[in-house]
């Protein structure tokens, strides 16, 4: 028996919405304390006993067992031999979309990722130097899962940022190897690859063990136990971000076909139960068109069944007064996808201000972006685009801040530093200054 989904239908002009529309948003980011607990005693014991810890946790939870943890470590030969085994389609989709997110990142760090000076009228220097991280660590799921997409996310703006040494793990429960994932990693360019994964990988990369450099930043996404290790471990290390689930938001005009937008909103409820598919449209008859299309296309999904769960838990179908509220909702929301199925999308995209992601037109669909469009596909969750980017080549450097100033210089700026020193109190930063004094 297949199942059916059947979204939450709101009217913005009904006098419940605001309520309604509260309760469907809510998402609890809290981890179960059970997770925290058993994370925290993971952390501790790696950072303790390093690589036997790595090695035992790995038997127990992925049932992998090896002498030394340098066994569970890939060479670029294996690598190399992934791709080598791959259907030459599998081979030129991943070159082909490895080519394009390269690309993007490249323009990406022309815009923004380079040094830069100045001097002052007395010959003051002032500038920005931009440096890479020296060695980043990307996680990627794996057994099940086959992400090599996240490989390629992760690894090419590091990559294009210069990150001279990128180390990968990768969980391979019972030793069972996804070639793509490999080959992925083969393709970005990947220096390092250890089959770990779980809040043990997050513990080697971030403390370091005799096998596992230690990382200055760690990206990449993960269950339940990858993002609370993640999230205790910063401080330590830099992390991208802890995600929330996926979600996609619709704003419909009412002229893309139907069927296209429902199976926009399966791509993302198909992921995970808890994964949450918005549509904004102010066409109440349209919106009857989609949910019909959701319940003709839904019994063809293999993953029929956390789609449907997705969608009677999280869904909704939102008929709006206008598109200009459509646009107003979409910000409170801050979607992580933001779809504009429109005839005119370049009319509706200036007022939408908070998302991770902006889908132009009725053939931009949400999965070109997971995949090959070029732009980064790991994108802030649960409201955070409000205050945080797409992960980028930014992600991977440093900005250090350069200042030379001139003896003519030190004249102007010892005095005003010396005032506001002595102000608060700072009487050795005002000395500094003034012993530079011209008397």
């Amino acid at each position: 028996m297949t199942s059916s989904a059947t979204p939450l239908r709101l009217s913005t002009a009904d006098a419940g919405f605001e309520d309604e529309f509260a309760r469907r948003l809510h998402w609890s980011a809290e981890t179960d304390a059970q997770v925290e607990q058993a994370v925290g005693a993971i952390l501790a014991d790696v950072r303790r006993r390093g690589d036997a810890a790595v090695l035992e946790y790995t038997k127990r939870f992925d049932a992998l067992e090896a002498a030394t943890l340098a066994e569970l470590e890939l060479t670029p030969a294996e690598l190399k031999h992934a791709f080598d085994g791959l259907p030459s389609p599998q081979r030129d989709a991943l070159e082909a979309a490895a080519k394009r997110v390269r690309s993007y990142h490249e323009a990406q760090r022309r815009a923004s990722g380079e040094s830069w000076s100045y001097r002052d009228a007395d010959g003051t220097l002032l500038g920005q130097k931009v440096t890479p991280l020296d060695r980043v660590g990307i996680y990627v799921p794996g057994g099940k899962a086959a992400y090599p997409s996240s490989v390629l996310m992760n690894a090419l703006p590091a990559h294009v940022a210069g990150v001279p040494e990128i180390v990968m793990v990768v969980p391979t429960p019972r030793g069972e190897q996804n070639p793509l994932v490999l080959a992925a990693a083969h393709v970005a360019g990947v220096h390092r690859v250890f089959r770990i994964g779980g809040a043990q990988a997050v513990g080697a990369l971030a403390y370091g063990t005799q096998t596992v450099p230690r990382v200055d930043k760690i990206t990449g996404p993960g269950n339940a136990y990858v993002a609370s290790a993640k999230r205790r471990v910063f401080g330590q290390v830099g992390i991208d971000m802890i995600a929330g689930p996926s979600e996609i938001l619709v704003l419909a005009d009412g002229s893309t076909p139907p069927d296209w937008v429902a199976m926009d909103l399966f791509s993302q409820a198909e992921h995970d139960e808890l994964a949450q598919s918005i549509l904004l449209c102010p066409d109440a008859g349209y919106i009857d068109q989609v949910q019909g299309a959701i319940d003709r296309l839904l019994p063809e999904m293999p993953r029929a069944a956390i789609i449907a769960a997705s969608l009677n838990g999280r869904g909704a179908l939102i008929q709006t007064r206008s598109m200009e509220e459509a646009c107003a909702i979409s910000n409170r929301i801050a979607p992580e996808h933001l779809e504009i199925a429109s005839r005119d999308p370049h009319r509706w995209e200036p007022l939408l201000r908070h998302a991770g992601a902006i889908f132009l037109g009725a053939f931009t669909s949400e999965s070109l972006g997971d995949y090959c469009a070029g732009p980064n596909h790991v994108l802030p969750t649960s409201g955070t685009a409000r205050f945080s980017s797409p992960l980028g080549v930014y992600d991977f450097q440093k900005r250090s801040s350069l200042i030379e100033v001139s003896e003519a210089g030190a004249q102007a700026l010892g005095a005003i530093a010396s005032e506001l020193a002595h102000g608060e109190g700072l009487q050795a930063h005002a000395r500094a200054a003034e012993m530079r004094l011209k008397r």
